[in-house]
This record gives C-alpha cells, structure tokens and sequence, in this order.
C-alpha cells in the first residue's frame, strides 16, 4: 500500500513537470509563443443596404416658345410700271455717250458709268421721266473700281443731288443710308457692314429700295438689310451717285433698273411718350 502511494506521487511530479508555464518557455535555445484564439467579441460592420430602384426627378415640360411674326419682305408689291435698260441717253442727265477726258457719266452698252479719274470728285445723274411716291426699285451695280471709304449707290425720292435720299455702299463693305436736304447730310442709317456688299472691284450687287408712307427697307442682292422711318421726302425720282477721294478714282456702272408699285399702308410709329418735367422751384437770392 506505501509503496502504490509513492508510485502516485512520483507519476503526478513527473507530469507537472511536463507542462508549460503561463510565460514563454525556452526549449533547445528557441522561445516558443503561446497560441491564443482571437477575440471575436466585436460585431461585424454593417452592410449597405441595396437601393435597388432609386427615385428619379420629376420630368419637367419644355415651355413652347410661341414664334414671332416673320417679316414679309415686299408687303403691297404690284406691277410693274418702269423697266430701263439704259438705252436713252435723254432719259439720264449729264449722260454722254463717250468720255471726254477727266470725270465723266457716260451712257453705252446699256450701262451707265460713272468714272471719277480726278479726284476728290462726286457725281451724280438723276432719271428725268419718273415721279415715285410708293414703290420698289431694282438696280444692278457693276464695280470696277473701288477703294477705301469711296462710296456709291442708289438716289430715291430726290429732286436732284441736294435734295433727297441716298442708299449707299463703300468700297469697304459696308451700307448706309442718307438724308440729303440743301446739301446738308444726316445718316438715318450709319455705316454697318455686309457680307452682300462688295470689297473693292471687280464686283456686283444688286441694290434694290422698298418705299410705303415714311418706311423705306433696303435689299442688296433681294436679301433684306434694315429699315428706316423718316417723314420728310414723300415723292421723288431715281438717280445714281458716285464719290471718291482716293487718289485711284472710283469706276462704277448702273444696269437693269425695274420699277414696280407698291400699294400697302405702313404703319405709323407710335412715338415715344415724354416725361413732362416738373418745374423746379427757384431759390431765393441769398441777401
């Protein structure tokens, strides 16, 4: 019986022995770690949850932009009533029918030219058998010489050179119109640029004049350009004007002149209403 108890406490040593301390235990010079589980204690981050049909906006109608009356180009346009291919030399004054050195406006060839040699020059020559209140009136210019700010173009309601208006290009591009009283000149249309209007010579265009009451629109090449009210000139004739000031000259020819009527009544411009001023009081001299 002693000697089974000494044999149990012989075996329980020997185990005790065997086992590992909390610590690291060294082993043939090497540290052997401890294996420990992980601490699974925190809970795992949340998913996002799927939006799998988001809301979209709100489909918002496009507004309908109701369109602007369209400009009808030659309102009351009728007959023809003159048609001059440049035949008669009494129809234009100061036509001759060759030059005769200098400046001159010579008629031929169904052309009439106005060449401006010696400069600076103006010239102009009036048709002698037509009297025009409401019309449209058509005019093929040849440009054959032409620099800088020289200027030429079409005469209308006009009584003669210093009395009427002036629908002119330059030799730069561009357009203006003119009111001529007594010789003295207000634009009513200053210059503005066109890509119907030629840049120097050679070139051609087609300038043509609408006319009802006080409303004038003006076409080169049958493409609208712009409008112009003015009330002082109701009638008138044609004629055809050249000026220039460059040491070149200007050389331009005038073909194909239709006429026709127009029978429309253009709307009179409302004028503008005018703040009456309120008088002021006047201050008393100090003493």
């Amino acid at each position: 019986m002693r000697h089974i108890i000494y044999l149990l406490l012989i075996i329980s040593f020997a185990l005790s022995a065997c086992l590992p301390s909390a610590g690291n235990i060294s082993a043939g010079g090497s540290d052997i770690t401890p294996l420990y589980l992980s601490d699974t204690s925190s809970p795992a981050p949340a998913t996002a949850t799927i939006e799998w049909f988001p809301a979209t906006a709100t489909w918002t109608p496009i507004p309908t932009i109701a369109p602007g009356a369209t400009l009808q180009p030659f309102p009351g346009l009728g007959a023809q009533v003159c048609l001059d291919d440049f035949s008669d030399l009494k129809a234009w004054t100061l036509a001759r029918p060759a030059s005769s050195g200098g400046n001159n406006i010579i008629l031929d060839r169904n052309r009439l030219t106005l060449a401006i040699n010696v400069s600076p020059a103006t010239l102009a020559s009036m048709n002698t058998g037509l009297l025009l209140t409401d019309f449209y009136a058509e005019m093929t210019i040849s440009v054959n010489r032409c620099f800088g700010a020289d200027d030429y173009g079409v005469l209308f309601r006009a009584a003669n050179q210093a009395f009427g208006y002036r629908f002119l290009l330059n030799c730069s591009g561009n357009v203006r119109v003119e009111r001529v009283r007594d010789s003295i000149t207000i634009h009513l249309q200053d210059w503005l640029p066109s890509g119907d209007a030629p840049i120097g010579a050679p070139g051609q265009v087609k300038m043509g004049v609408w006319a009802s009451g006080v409303e004038m629109r003006f076409f080169l090449n049958g493409r609208y350009q712009f409008t112009v009210i003015d009330p002082l000139f109701k009638s008138g004739s044609l004629g055809v004007y050249a000026s220039s000031s460059s040491p070149d000259g200007l050389s331009v020819s005038f073909s194909d002149l239709t006429v026709n009527s127009v029978d429309y009544l253009s709307p009179t411009p409302s004028p503008t209403p005018s703040k009456t001023p309120t008088p002021s009081r006047t201050p008393r001299p100090t003493p």
